[in-house]
């Protein structure tokens, strides 16, 4: 159930369950009617595109509203349809490729860990396979090093340092067999 408030009008307060026998109710100006035609079938049937077409134009003539601003709002509507479209399938086709890469990050991430594994194992291995073919862990550090090192100024001299070298070495040698 409404209730409806009271109103007041013209200054003065009665309510609205009672009517007024002083007031005529105002006419309404009606708008005027579109134009009538008389529609006939000859029997031929006109193509339904064109009927439809003439239809459209003789109902937006007898409107306030243009045939432009109608096409207008029906082409920004089918733009809009087909943009929504567009922009779908682009959206399934960016998610079924996002899927595949997905799919091969994981098998390249499996493959890595295989090889990882592998590479492990063969470190581990790598000692005992060297004491089978009869090498010999290393006891001490040696190390080379260049920074103090400067190359033979000529010939002569390079053939005379290195025979110094090869008696200093041969001395050794006797000095170890003693």
């Amino acid at each position: 159930m409404s209730n409806r408030a009271r109103t007041v009008r013209s200054g003065d307060m009665r309510s609205n369950a009672v009517p007024s026998t002083s007031r005529r109710p105002q006419s309404v100006t009606a708008s005027p009617r579109p134009q009538l035609h008389v529609v006939s079938d000859t029997g031929k049937q006109r193509n339904a595109v064109t009927g439809g077409l003439t239809r459209l134009v003789v109902w937006t003539r007898s409107r306030s509203t243009s045939l432009f601003h109608i096409v207008i709002a029906a082409l920004f509507l089918a733009a809009t349809l087909v943009g929504a479209l567009v922009l779908r399938t682009q959206m399934v086709e960016n998610s079924f490729e996002a899927a595949s890469v997905q799919a091969n990050i994981t098998q390249l991430t499996q493959d890595v860990e295989e090889d990882q594994a592998k590479l492990d194992a063969l470190e581990a291995s790598l000692p005992d396979k060297a004491e089978q073919l009869g090498m010999v862990l290393q006891q001490g550090s040696l190390s080379i090093d260049l920074n103090g090192y400067k190359p033979a100024e000529s010939s002569n001299t390079a053939s005379h340092n290195s025979n110094k070298t090869n008696e200093a070495t041969n001395s050794e040698k006797a000095g170890e067999g003693q």
